[in-house]
């Protein structure tokens, strides 16, 4: 799957084709995968190193979890929006007017986003009970809390993985 988002984002950086023939919503999930996927590749950096190096600190790792977690939400609220205005401003500069184009979510949209928010509560449910069973085999509770956090950033990115791959797929 990971393959085929790599094939899709590549597509639609170097066919102008492809580009035009996505969706607004595909648009969209489209930079929220991207800054999940920075979003959690950070984590995992910093998660590691500080495994490997020193182990885990609490003082450490409550930063860096505060830290995820405000990027996380300040990420995607200003990549929305920076992603609305740049739509509106190519869309502008193609058709010569100043019309902003509506975006109207239809039953297809919805049922896609259904589908992706049902995938994403089943991964974070997954994630939360195998973070419970490292804490339950006697890890220390900073291991399981950095696991709920790293399978919620997981949950999101494969949500928006499945919502993508539907919209591609026609349905």
């Amino acid at each position: 799957m990971l393959l085929y988002v790599y094939n899709t984002l590549h597509n639609v950086t170097l066919n102008g084709q492809d580009e035009e023939n996505m969706s607004y919503q595909e648009k969209n999930i489209t930079v929220s995968l991207i800054s999940y996927v920075l979003i959690i590749g950070y984590y995992l950096f910093n998660l590691l190193h500080m495994y490997l190096g020193a182990g885990l600190s609490s003082a450490v790792v409550f930063s860096l979890w505060i830290t995820v977690i405000l990027a996380t939400i300040i990420v995607n609220i200003f990549a929305s929006i920076l992603t609305n205005i740049a739509l509106t401003i190519v869309q502008a500069i193609k058709t010569r007017t100043n019309v902003n184009e509506r975006y109207i979510a239809d039953e297809r949209d919805k049922l896609i986003e259904l589908k992706g928010t049902k995938l994403s509560y089943i991964i974070f449910s997954i994630g939360v009970f195998l973070s419970m069973l490292t804490f339950a085999f006697g890890q220390p509770p900073l291991v399981m809390f950095s696991l709920i956090i790293f399978f919620t950033l997981l949950a999101e990115l494969i949500g928006d993985i499945s919502q993508l791959y539907f919209y591609r797929r026609g349905f």
